[in-house]
């Protein structure tokens, strides 16, 4: 009897200890491929930004502003990279069909919700994941200083007595710039004669050299004439003025509703990044964009700051594709 209780014991005994060694190997299993755990880890190595335009643009300057601001908040750092061509498509396609890991983020603007409208790309904002939005700068009618017209009503009445010789110069057929001085045609009753340019810079050169008669750009891309005493921004389409240009007043209160037409940045991922992650680089980017570094930038630079959430950013996104969706078709510009 005695041998036969020994036996049982040490059976059950050798049994509890296989079923503890494999509980030991499952948590350990657990601990080394939960994805889970990983999240909570991010992020581990240097992280890539997409510029989706050349060098020393707007969108790369604020990019390469904002990264190291937000490399004190993530503790990795953050290259900017550059993948122009297509209007912005090339670099923002390429962002969105980056690994959903969290360590590309593509710094996209206005553009990626008229892709379609134009027939530029099939790119649209359901396509990637909104992390915030970083700035926003609304087009502003500027024209030489020494023009005949000082406000926006003689700048329409003009027009009217001289159908189609205003010259007004963008940075493109079909960019936002081009969209902003069409809808201002509409909007007045009169027509311009729109010539385009490779970006902004070149049509405000071309604006001080006497080549064209105006630009809708935004306040950011004529500070430096204006400063200069070359130039007088007449108007901004934004709802509010200007913080760069406080004096000037907006096509509402001159009589003219264009609302909000603007240039704007902000920051996606892939569209299947987990939310954990997205998180994260939300609260960076938003701590980033309010560090003192970046805000000084931004203001010698005249690029206005307007931060919002990654849920702001997705509505914004999705109005902005709606509001120009509408206004590219009846200004016939669609494909």
């Amino acid at each position: 009897m005695k041998k036969s209780m020994k036996l049982a014991g040490a059976i059950l005994l050798s049994v509890l200890l296989i079923v503890m060694a494999g509980c030991g190997n499952k948590a350990t299993e657990k601990s080394s491929g939960d994805t889970g755990s990983k999240e909570t880890d991010y992020p581990t190595k240097p992280i890539t930004l997409i510029v989706p335009s050349s060098a020393g643009g707007g969108t790369d300057a604020t990019a390469r502003a904002l990264a190291p601001e937000v490399e004190k908040h993530l503790g990795q750092s953050v290259g900017v990279v550059n993948k122009p061509g297509g209007s912005g498509a090339v670099g923002i396609t390429e962002g969105a069909n980056a690994k959903p890991d969290g360590y590309t983020v593509t710094m996209v603007f206005v553009e990626l919700t008229m892709y379609k409208h134009l027939g530029l790309s099939q790119m649209t904002p359901d396509q990637v994941k909104p992390i915030g939005l970083i700035n926003l700068d609304p087009a502003a009618l500027t024209v030489p200083k020494d023009a005949p017209y000082n406000t926006v009503e003689e700048f329409i009445a003009y027009a009217k007595e001289n159908p189609g010789k205003i010259k007004i110069g963008n940075s493109g057929t079909g960019s936002i710039w081009h969209i902003a001085a069409e809808s201002l045609a509409k909007k007045a009753g009169v027509e311009f004669n729109h010539v385009p340019f490779e970006g902004a810079a070149q049509a405000v050169t071309a604006l001080v050299g006497g080549h064209v008669d105006a630009v809708t750009v935004s306040p950011a891309e004529v500070k430096a004439q204006l400063d200069a005493g070359k130039v007088k921004t007449l108007a901004v389409m934004s709802d509010e003025r200007s913080g760069i240009l406080p004096d000037v007043p907006t096509f509402k209160e001159e009589g003219l509703d264009l609302g909000t037409i603007a240039t704007w940045r902000g920051l996606t991922v892939p569209k299947d990044t987990p939310d954990e992650i997205v998180a994260k680089l939300e609260d960076a980017f938003t701590k980033a964009a309010k560090e003192e570094g970046f805000t000084s930038f931004m203001e010698k630079s005249g690029l206005g700051i307007q931060v919002k959430s990654s849920s702001e950013f997705k509505d914004f996104m999705d109005e902005n594709y709606k509001m120009f969706g509408d206004m590219i078709t009846e200004l016939g510009l669609n494909k």
